[in-house]
């Protein structure tokens, strides 16, 4: 005979069970919400606007299928579990054909950060999904946290990826359509794998069946084979962000050098060195010097050149191309005598020592100077 707990913890279960059947089902509400966040995120994608994309993420009810996926691998039920996948399979189809119509209607010939952002997943993207996808699962058991599907909704996103591949493939941009396609497989695989492993650990029934599925298991080995293509975008990005992060300490180191080691633009009062910008992408890289001057002579070419081989020894094997972008200033004012040194408030500064190569060398510019 079964004790009143048996019996209470049978109907919690087959309770859970009803609801994952539910949301697994393709009805006309699931229609009708793929349809609205399709058209919110896609026209929110073509305007760069990102609350109206968020508003489509909070809309869209595909992670019920996808929970449902997950609970009917575990429970080893086949058919339930390709009924879910049919119910998020066709609203993919719908997502992709009305993201193409608008696409194809509205015929934008380039897309902003919130279209390309969504077309380079790293493994970051894979470790939310997972993340998210076992909170989304504990949410769903546990009615108490329910207010947090909202914010799951939002931070693993689904239709937006699709919506994504629709444009793109709208205007044929096929590599970047392939890579918003990378990530809706990774938002998907790691929500249910997450969803599975936050099931197994939660439920006792079904912790011995996370090992045991074999649907579970190719789950798992699809995952672990988004980490080849996942793994060397992040790599990539690792190593933009270090170069980027080297480039911005050079430039500074530049600038510091420009002010304290050269009269031309660190000594001299008619020059105010106001700040300096450098183009990576130029070979050699470019930098930009702006300045204002109360004489619009100055500095003048051979003066530039000679900062210009000034960083280029300071900065070697690395060479570097110097223009500079003068702002001629008129002062006006009256001359005044100047206070007795008793009447100082602040003494002047001490300008640091100049290497000898460049004081001479900036010397000889200023007297070869007509």
């Amino acid at each position: 005979m079964n004790s009143p707990t048996t019996l209470s913890e049978e109907g919690r279960l087959d309770a859970l069970r009803q609801e994952f059947e539910h949301d697994a089902s393709f009805n006309q509400v699931f229609v009708v919400l793929t349809v609205g966040a399709t058209l919110i995120a896609t026209l929110g994608l073509l305007a760069n606007s990102p609350g109206v994309v968020i508003g489509a993420m909070v809309v869209a009810p595909w992670i019920m299928p996808l929970q449902a996926m997950a609970f009917e691998i575990l429970r080893g039920r086949l058919p339930m579990f390709l009924r879910a996948f049919s119910t998020l399979m066709l609203g993919v189809v719908i997502c992709v054909v009305l993201a193409m119509a608008v696409g194809r209607l509205v015929a934008f010939p380039s897309f902003g950060s919130e279209v390309m952002n969504r077309t380079s997943p790293n493994l970051l993207d894979l470790g939310v999904a997972l993340v998210a996808g076992a909170v989304a699962m504990y949410a769903k058991l546990r009615k108490d946290a329910i207010t947090a599907l909202a914010g799951l909704a939002i931070a693993v996103a689904l239709v937006p990826p699709m919506c994504v591949v629709g444009i793109l493939l709208a205007s044929a941009y096929w590599s970047q359509a392939y890579g918003a396609l990378l990530l809706f497989a990774t938002n998907l695989l790691g929500i249910m794998v997450g969803a599975m492993a936050a099931l197994g650990i939660l439920e006792k029934v079904y912790r011995t069946r996370l090992f045991r599925s074999r649907l579970g298991f190719t789950s798992l080995a699809l995952t672990a084979l988004l980490v080849i293509p996942l793994g060397s975008s992040f790599f990539a990005l690792v190593n933009r962000s270090q170069r980027e992060t080297q480039a911005q300490k050079l430039e500074t180191v530049i600038e510091q050098q420009l002010r304290s080691s050269t009269i031309t633009l660190g000594g001299d009062p008619a020059i105010d060195l106001v700040g300096i910008s450098i183009d990576w992408q130029k070979n050699p890289p470019l930098i930009r010097a702006r300045v204002r001057v109360t004489d619009p002579k100055l500095p003048t070419a051979r003066q530039v050149a000679g900062v210009q081989d000034f960083i280029n020894k300071t900065q070697a094997p690395l060479r570097f191309r110097l223009v500079v972008q003068r702002t001629a200033v008129d002062l006006i004012g009256p001359d005044t005598a100047p206070n007795p040194p008793g009447l100082e408030v602040l003494p002047p500064p001490a300008l640091p020592p100049l290497p000898a190569q460049t004081r001479k060398q900036e010397a000889e510019d200023l007297e070869e100077e007509p």
